[in-house]
This record gives C-alpha cells, structure tokens and sequence, in this order.
C-alpha cells in the first residue's frame, strides 16, 4: 500500500509507485481526500476525483482509491490489510506510530521508507514555483514588448 495527495503528476510519484510495485504483488494506492490534503499539506490544485483517476491509470498501480472522509487516516488499514505500507522518503508519517497502529488492527504490517529521488520537478511545490516564474517571465517581455505577445 501507498498513500499521497498526488496533487501534480510528477517523476518522483512515478519512481515512489514503481519502487512500492516492486515490494509486493498488488499495489493498492490511497489517494488523500481533498480535506486530508488540506490538512496535512496544501490546498489541493486538482479534485480528489481527478486524483485518483489519474493515479489509478498509472501502470504500477492495480488499484485506487480515495481515503475515508473523516476519523483516522488509520481505518482504510482494517479494509486494505496490506503487508507492506511504502512511504516516500518525504512524507510527514512516523513508522512507529503506523506500526503501532498496524498492531492495534491485528495486523504484521511492515513499513519500507523509500531513500530519495533526486530529478528535476519532482515535487508539486517545484512545479508550481517553476510555472509562477514562467508566468513572471511573460508577463516582464509582454510590457518589454510594448503589449506584442510571444507565440506560445
């Protein structure tokens, strides 16, 4: 099982997905609900729908689905059961508190942190910086240009 907000594509979510494919037979994803991703990270730019759409088209993926809406993030653990849960070498989750969790649904769960992945865009928050300063860039030669846009 993996778990994220998979807000922008990006190559560091393909390397996370393929790397956590290759721990076991099946790969389930839960994709964060828009409300936990506002919680635990960023105002989400894409819907929770789109998400996990487009996560499940993802070819390590074999399935997707939306976390639950409300109480613990732990609860989809009674329903997945997974034996190995992956997280990304960036992601805000303690493996002793998932562990201790795991426990406490009877379950021998063990938890794989990913080492990183080093590339360029490999973060939702990269992508973003790097559009706002295209968009910065155009709109400095539209005035430099006397109104004349560049051909896109």
């Amino acid at each position: 099982m993996a778990t994220g907000v998979f807000d922008l594509l990006h190559p560091g979510h393909i390397y996370f997905l393929t790397e956590a494919k290759r721990l076991g037979d099946e790969l389930i994803v839960v994709v964060a609900r828009d409300s936990t991703a506002r919680k635990f990270k960023h105002e989400p730019i894409t819907s929770e729908a789109s998400r996990v759409q487009l996560v499940a088209a993802l070819k390590p993926v074999d399935r997707a689905l939306l976390g639950h809406e409300g109480g613990s993030i732990y609860d989809i653990l009674e329903e997945i059961r997974p034996d190995i849960i992956v997280l990304g070498f960036d992601q805000i989750h303690n493996e002793d508190k998932i562990l201790e969790e795991c426990r406490k649904r009877g379950l021998p769960t063990k938890v794989v942190r990913l080492p990183k992945f080093e590339g360029d865009l490999v973060g939702t928050r990269r992508i973003v910086r790097k559009v706002a300063e295209w968009l910065a860039l155009q709109e400095k030669l539209q005035a430099v240009e006397g109104g004349r846009r560049p051909p896109a």
